[in-house]
């Protein structure tokens, strides 16, 4: 039965498009790494071993010790992608990222849900700062 499969498998073989390895070619993920009240890192890259690494060195290079920069998210595909500032009433202040959303749009109706007063009664300033395409460029937060 097995030899009968073979024959049928290397027909579909071209019509299931490119294997995933072929994908590196290009950002398809994107890695966020956090150094609280310090220091941040952001990259695009095919896995997330590579974009963490990369988050990390960027992290880093802002001013961290290695130590103190933390993974905090990897999406995969990375899709639109959101950094949201938020500071508590007592003081403290961090990031929170969303990412893997199709549209821009999307991606801002997430920061708006994560700076809901009604849900975040605690927080004193809550906006966006930061937004990626699928490509992990950068882009004005308007």
């Amino acid at each position: 039965m097995r030899a009968r499969l073979w024959p049928a498998l290397a027909f579909l073989a071209p019509c299931l498009g490119p294997a995933p390895a072929l994908a590196q070619n290009g950002p398809v993920g994107i890695a966020f790494v956090e150094a609280p009240e310090q220091s941040s890192g952001v990259c695009s890259a095919g896995n997330p071993d590579k974009g963490f690494a990369c988050a990390r060195q960027k992290c880093v290079e802002g001013g961290a010790e290695q130590r103190d920069c933390l993974r905090v998210a990897w999406c995969y595909p990375a899709g639109w992608s959101v950094d949201v500032f938020k500071q508590h009433s007592e003081g403290p202040h961090w990031h929170e990222h969303s990412c893997g959303w199709g549209s821009r749009e999307a991606a801002m109706k997430a920061a708006e849900v994560r700076c809901d007063p009604a849900l975040h009664d605690y927080l004193i300033e809550c906006a966006p700062v930061r937004l990626w395409d699928p490509d992990g460029t950068e882009l004005p937060v308007e």
